[in-house]
């Protein structure tokens, strides 16, 4: 261990990292993020949800909103009619998650280029034997 991590161990790093990392698999998941964008222009109900995402199932569709209304980024509300009506609505904790994520997204739009020439030029000194194949 260098002197300037003196003292860091997997056990702190774990302690510190742990919480925050709970939270960021839960809401940087593939289809939470989908949810997320999709409900970010108002209450959706589950059918508009499934088909704005594609390849998810039905079951994955349903837990997912499960774990996002659990952790406060969605509210639920039934609508008593025949058959019910189920809308799903960001909270504005949610809410403002989703603008973190349009900053996320712009700075990838941003430099998209950047990364992928860096990939290419870091690829083409170290993987030379794949250039030939």
């Amino acid at each position: 261990m260098s002197q300037g991590n003196t003292g860091v161990t997997p056990q702190v790093v774990h302690a510190q990292a742990c919480p925050v990392r709970e939270v960021l698999d839960r809401v940087a998941g593939k289809w939470s993020v989908q949810i997320i964008v999709a409900a970010a222009h108002g209450p959706i109900r589950f059918t508009e949800l499934e088909r704005s995402i594609d390849g998810i199932s039905r079951r994955m569709l349903t837990l997912t909103l499960r774990n996002l209304e659990r952790d406060g980024l969605l509210t639920r509300t039934v609508h008593p009619m025949v058959p019910p009506k189920v809308e799903y609505e960001l909270t504005p904790v949610a809410k403002e998650l989703h603008a973190t994520l349009l900053s996320l997204t712009d700075w990838a739009e941003r430099h998209r280029v950047t990364i992928a020439e860096a990939r290419a030029a870091y690829d083409a000194q170290h993987s030379p034997e794949l250039l030939d194949a």
